[in-house]
């Protein structure tokens, strides 16, 4: 095993879509092996040692960190809006409590994410259901509620803001600042990254390029190979964010200019600021079990 390839994790979402694509197209990858999945089977997998390294949602790291190790320098965060971590509602935040919402099975840390805003932030109690559904009007239909993450919930927001939500903020009743929710008479759309920054003044970090440590130890030369490729992955996206959505599979579903934007609010790093955000959603995330 210790001479085997490296077994690397792969989201298939835009927001590392820079990342990856300098991956496939600048480096050598004869030892790497790349494993497609959404984070909560990604998590999975890392847990069970079919993955030596992934970007591992940041709830995996920190429920587990006796198994693994992280990269340093590296993660997947925002310091505000995130545009594809997204609480859909057909009434303002201020009214869920008691009421269900559905979440995505594809993540963990969003989830989390979300019950912290609601019951530490807005001392508000809702249930919670998992839904694999994708159309946000037939979540409604059974739901109060729907957290949508990745490309499903930008895609899903993309078709609501062309035909269906209006921009008239001044109806806006919740307890947040109304320029912070897009809306019409039925529907609510809350960014959790900007409600996370609103309340706790911190970047969040969804996810960490995790190492199982037994990987660490038996393919040692190869993690410093990719932490050296991740290293010049960001640097390039830096300098390349335009070329990189001329190559993006999500040209199929937004503009290119929405893709660079959309990456200009991701931070790839990972310093003191990010590392103060993360111990504070470690603090309350394993309170709440």
């Amino acid at each position: 095993m210790k001479n085997g390839k490296l077994k690397i994790g792969r989201i298939p979402y835009a927001n590392l879509f820079p990342i990856f694509h300098y991956l496939d197209t600048h480096c050598d990858n004869s030892e790497y092996t790349f494993i497609k999945g959404v984070p909560s089977k990604l998590n999975k997998m890392l847990r069970a040692g079919e993955l030596d390294i992934s970007p591992s949602s940041s709830i995996e790291f920190l429920k587990n960190k006796n198994r693994y190790r992280i990269l340093p320098w590296h993660s997947i965060s925002s310091t505000g809006q995130i545009k594809s971590i997204l609480l859909f509602s057909g009434v303002p935040l201020n009214e869920l409590g008691g009421k269900t919402i559905a979440v995505s099975s594809a993540s963990d840390t969003s989830v989390a994410m979300l019950k912290i805003i609601l019951s530490e932030f807005c001392s508000l109690e809702c249930k919670f259901r998992k839904t694999d559904l994708r159309s946000v009007r037939n979540i409604l239909s059974s739901a109060s509620a729907v957290l949508h993450i990745g490309d499903t919930a930008m895609m899903e927001a993309g078709k609501i803001g062309a035909s269906q939500v209006g921009t008239d903020s001044h109806r806006e009743t919740g307890t947040h600042d109304p320029k912070h929710t897009t809306h019409n008479s039925e529907l609510y759309i809350y960014d959790l990254g900007e409600l996370w920054y609103k309340y706790t003044g911190l970047p969040f970090v969804y996810a960490l390029w995790v190492v199982r440590k037994k990987a660490l130890a038996e393919k040692t030369d190869l993690i410093k190979k990719l932490s050296y490729d991740l290293i010049n992955a960001k640097k390039y996206a830096d300098r390349k964010l335009s070329l990189i959505a001329e190559e993006a599979p999500q040209r199929t579903w937004t503009s290119k200019k929405e893709l660079v934007d959309y990456w200009n609010i991701i931070s790839y790093d990972f310093t003191d600021r990010h590392l103060e955000g993360l111990r504070l959603f470690e603090k309350y995330a394993l309170n709440k079990g």
